[in-house]
């Protein structure tokens, strides 16, 4: 079905053009009168703006138009952290090395690949009245906000302009652009030698989310529910609600800097994201010959001259600033990234940030699942799914969105011959061709970045009705442990759904520990590791895999199973297998008992014994409001009892950064997550962790960072009269 733009745009007033003030960013300010001027017409545009914050600190922003709502929300977000919205616009636009200094142009080639500044600019151009208007007043928010805070100072963008909003379209920091190896592609534009065998890095925690939508015969109230759960890191996305008089009422997380709530809900729809959706990104082996200084590639019976263009790199020196140039090579595939087995690799991935940044606003609009579905057509929504519920009591589920049409006769999980012309993409599926699951009978609908063929028990997608493209990511220990308490649901309220989000069932230990104990049970009586390991054998043969603050096989088994996946994660790598499931189906009984024994030594080394309860070891702390996190043992910290989603907690909090504490802190994993029930009302309850604000001044800094690691959940206040009776401050942006 087609998508209906000028439908959709007719939810926009119509409106002039606010005059644009061509420039560029980190370039001198303006004469004096130029600034006069465009100060008192960002200040006109600010009256028409207020800003409630409430007892949390959360902004909820009113504004006549849409415009002024993004005018209002962007301000808000840089009032509260201006650093991280600087920061991620800086890394979009590949300009990392201007602050961080020459280590950081790969990542910047990387970005430049992909987003250049003179395409940015004319998809601004060419896009709709509508858009553009948001797109001013991104530009327009941003600057006042710099105006009016001289005492704030930019790393590098001084002036904000409208099209530097295209340059961040989707939510996910990077994107897909994130999935090209920096080292690969240092080693390609450096002319570094490839090594002989490639290094591998330790197990990342898991990036991801957990999103349930439930249907109204499930719930208390007998209306739908959603939860929103994402697993991101700590801090990435703030609380923000922008209400305005040409019918937006958005509420949820928004990544710093963009002018949409990514995750989050209205007084009509919800909707909530989960990465890993199908297999939208793929690399082509290109066979390259070089003849007087050109390159050609083969492609079918001929050849193509590959694109070469310069990109020029700035970075920050000691001497100031100098420019590093690189030969950017590029095929119709898309641009060569890395070297493999003599040829060049290039990678096809989505990049139309027009359509994404559309599609993205367009979703906190809609007032029902047919205009919900009907903005998806645009598919531009690629890294992730769409978990959804609504007023009307429907609930829906798309696995992924941008889903290229191939040839399924290829394996398309690694490179394919970029010389086949069999292996072109054939433009994109069509949503109703995608996985998707619209108000299925078990009432329920869950994905924990797993496949989505669990993700409705019974009703779920049949595997053998879809290409294996369509799907990239296995089933893991969150989604049967998701699919084992939905399928108990009944009679749900905000109150007992938190409390399902949170089942404290670690499903990743159920093959673990009853083979540890087999292997035990194995040993001869007179191995010195019968003794050795009675006690710690038998302290795991006894629990019920559930975590808790007092809990010390909770910290014992997630010790041992950490150093398993250690000394496991190359094997599981070359073997194509998640670490978690190799761990559990291809290491032996020595192995298993003797990362026991070393976990049950760090244990003493680190806490003076191995029977130290959860609590004492995993722990909520933040410092400062950096990027980076620090910790420090000696400071003071907040036990929280939920682990790393690796050993199936449906509820995330895992360490990212090389760990020089003994204790471990979360960085990543629950953050902003909020519950919400629909009809004539909306009711939501919602947590973030640490607080509202980046200012370790601010008292938003950590207000909510007990509360987090107890998962009690803060009332949403949605409507006016709520927000007036826990009102904090009014005012209007610059004020």
């Amino acid at each position: 079905m087609p998508l209906k733009l000028s439908r959709l745009a007719a939810l926009f007033a119509a409106g002039a053009l606010l005059p644009l003030v061509p420039s560029t960013p980190a370039i001198a300010a303006p004469r004096d009168a130029q600034a006069q001027t465009e100060a008192a017409r960002l200040a006109q545009l600010a009256q028409r703006v207020t800003i409630m914050r409430d007892k949390w600190g959360i902004p909820h922003v009113f504004g006549k138009t849409d415009a002024d709502a993004v005018f209002g929300m962007i301000y808000a977000q840089a009032e509260d952290d201006f650093n991280r919205v600087e920061l991620n616009y800086i890394n979009a636009m590949g300009r990392l090395a201007e602050v961080e200094g020459e280590a950081e142009i790969w990542r910047d080639l990387r970005m430049k690949l992909f987003i250049r500044p003179e395409e940015l600019k004319a998809q601004y151009a060419s896009s709709p009245a509508w858009l553009r208007k948001l797109a001013d007043a991104f530009a327009d928010g941003l600057n006042h906000y710099l105006l009016t805070h001289p005492e704030v100072k930019p790393k590098l963008i001084t002036r904000f302009e409208p099209w530097m909003a295209f340059s961040f379209s989707e939510g996910s920091i990077g994107g897909d652009i994130e999935s090209v190896n920096l080292k690969q592609l240092e080693e390609f534009y450096g002319k570094l030698p490839v090594p002989l065998v490639a290094a591998v890095e330790p197990e990342a925690e898991p990036r991801g989310s957990n999103g349930f939508a439930i249907a109204p015969r499930l719930t208390a109230s007998g209306r739908a529910m959603l939860l929103i759960n994402p697993h991101t890191s700590f801090y990435f996305r703030p609380e923000i609600h922008m209400v305005s008089e040409e019918g937006l009422n958005a509420y949820g997380a928004v990544t710093w800097g963009q002018f949409f709530i990514y995750q989050g809900f209205n007084e009509r729809t919800g909707w909530m994201h989960t990465s890993g959706g199908g297999d939208v990104i793929d690399e082509y082996l290109e066979t390259v010959t070089e003849r007087g200084g050109r390159h050609f590639y083969q492609y079918g019976d001929g050849e193509r001259e590959v694109k070469a263009v310069t990109i020029e790199l700035p970075y920050k020196s000691a001497d100031g600033m100098a420019v590093r140039k690189v030969t950017a090579y590029f095929t119709h595939h898309g641009p060569v990234v890395r070297q493999a087995d003599g040829k060049w690799v290039s990678v096809s991935l989505m990049n139309m940030p027009q359509k994404a940044l559309m599609q993205s606003y367009l979703r906190t609009k809609a007032r029902d699942y047919k205009s919900f579905n009907e903005v998806m057509q645009l598919r531009t929504n690629s890294s992730n799914n769409t978990v959804y519920a609504d007023a009307d009591g429907n609930i829906a589920y798309y696995h992924g969105n941008f889903v290229p049409r191939r040839n399924a006769s290829f394996d398309w999980r690694h490179p394919v011959d970029g010389s086949n012309p069999a292996t072109d993409w054939q433009g994109l599926h069509e949503v109703r061709e995608t996985i998707t699951l619209f108000n299925p009978a078990n009432g329920w609908i869950q994905n924990t970045n797993n496949w989505p063929f669990s993700a409705a028990g019974p009703n779920s997608p049949k595997q053998a009705d879809y290409a294996a493209y369509m799907w990239s990511l296995p089933e893991n220990a969150r989604g049967r442990n998701a699919v084992r308490v939905l399928g108990q649901a009944k009679n749900l309220t905000l109150d007992s759904l938190i409390a399902t989000a949170y089942d404290t069932y670690l499903a990743a230990f159920e093959p673990l520990v009853p083979a540890l104990a087999r292997d035990y049970d194995a040993l001869p009586e007179n191995d010195p590791l019968k003794a050795q390991l009675r006690e710690q054998v038998g302290v795991l043969r006894g629990w019920d895999l559930r975590y808790s603050l007092e809990s010390v096989p909770t910290t014992l088994a997630i010790f041992w199973a950490q150093d398993m996946v250690d000394r496991a994660n190359a094997a599981a790598r070359t073997a194509e297998v998640p670490v978690v499931d190799f761990i559990s189906t291809r290491i032996g009984p020595a192995e298993r008992l003797q990362s026991l024994v070393r976990a049950s030594a760090k244990l003493s080394a680190d806490f003076g014994s191995w029977k130290t309860p959860w609590g004492e070891v995993n722990r909520f702390q933040r410092l400062t409001g950096d990027i980076q996190h620090k910790f420090d043992d000696a400071k003071p910290s907040i036990p929280v009892p939920f682990p790393s989603a690796n050993w199936g907690s449906l509820a995330s909090f895992g360490m990212t950064s090389k760990q020089n504490t003994r204790r471990i802190y979360g960085e990543r994993g629950n953050s902003f997550v909020a519950v919400v029930e629909f009809g004539p009302r909306v009711r939501a309850k919602s947590i973030l962790a640490g607080g509202q604000s980046g200012n370790p001044a601010s008292r938003h800094f950590t207000d909510q960072a007990g509360m987090y690691a107890r998962a009690q959940f803060k009332d949403v206040l949605f409507y006016k009269e709520d927000i007036e009776k826990n009102l904090e401050r009014k005012y209007h942006p610059g004020q």
